[in-house]
């Protein structure tokens, strides 16, 4: 039991690894718009393959301890289910041998009392017997039964935490690829696959969007982003993205709204939005953008 405890204190430990990998990728992903000139210029890659294979053999070793905790897991209730089936029957078995013991002796005693009396003692004690017996099998039955739901809730939440444990790992994957690769096209192919794996993500929407906006589809962009904010109200990457998308459409209105809704929200986009060359356009904008200059 220390040995799973210990096991399962590591499981803990190793997701809450792989919620900072998570948080620092999206975080890094965040700031890649502003720095596509400087990834241009590299000269070897970003990411070190070695932390790759890291993360790759800890996922590896974590499958592998999963398993075998299934294994031992499975093995122990096998080994409970035969004990308490050898402890009922020998139960059983013992109180059949009493009962027996006790009409012997009591047979031996009444006998002289008469046939019929004994006949009807015998009887009785009979009967009272398979009422004993009944009971205690249809109360190991229960117990049988209740401990059997509670192995299968048990294993249908370890199995729903595995395949979220694979999910997580496979959304990393993709984001990592996403942050690597420089086409448009092919950035959304990878969101695709991840709004696959996880439909309700906002973020993934709204990367899709900038994606969009950048190969000329700001109506793709529009709907969403629309859609993440049907999800998380409070996007402010989804209100940046369809001031960018409205730009291009030369509604500059609409923009200017919606570029002040997601500076409201954070701060951070004052400063992306004075790298937008769509925004030169838009004087409500760069007055907007000149006035929070002047008064940095």
């Amino acid at each position: 039991m220390c040995e799973k405890i210990i096991m399962l204190k590591q499981l803990k430990y190793l997701s809450y690894a792989i919620v900072i990998l998570l948080c620092a990728s999206v975080s890094a992903d965040e700031n890649t718009e502003g720095l596509d000139a400087t990834v241009g210029t590299l000269e070897e890659p970003l990411y070190s393959p070695f932390i790759e294979r890291y993360i790759i053999d800890e996922l590896k070793q974590l499958r592998t301890d999963q398993q075998n905790l299934k294994i031992e897991f499975y093995k122990e209730l096998t080994d409970r289910q035969l004990k308490l089936a050898e402890v009922s029957a020998t139960y059983a078995t013992d109180t059949v041998t009493y009962f027996f013991y006790l009409i012997a002796a009591t047979s031996s005693v009444l006998l002289l009392v008469g046939w019929n009396s004994l006949r009807d003692i015998r009887s009785n004690i009979e009967g009272h017997a398979e009422a004993k017996i009944s009971k205690l099998i249809v109360d190991y039955e229960a117990r049988l039964d209740q401990l059997e739901k509670s192995l299968v809730s048990k294993s249908a939440v370890i199995k729903a935490n595995q395949a979220e444990i694979e999910t997580t790992n496979e959304i990393q994957a993709l984001w990592l690829r996403a942050g690597q690769e420089s086409a448009w096209e092919q950035k959304i192919k990878i969101y695709d696959h991840i709004l696959e794996l996880r439909p309700e993500s906002a973020e993934a929407m709204t990367y899709k969007a900038d994606a969009a906006i950048e190969i000329g589809q700001p109506q793709l962009a529009i709907a969403l982003c629309n859609k993440a904010l049907e999800i998380e109200p409070d996007s402010g990457h989804a209100y940046f993205q369809l001031a960018c998308a409205f730009s291009d459409l030369q509604a500059f209105e609409i923009a200017y709204d919606y570029l002040l809704k997601a500076i409201t929200i954070s701060e951070d986009y004052r400063a992306q939005s004075a790298e937008e060359e769509r925004f030169l356009p838009n004087k409500k904008i760069m007055e907007l953008l000149g006035s929070v200059n002047s008064h940095g």
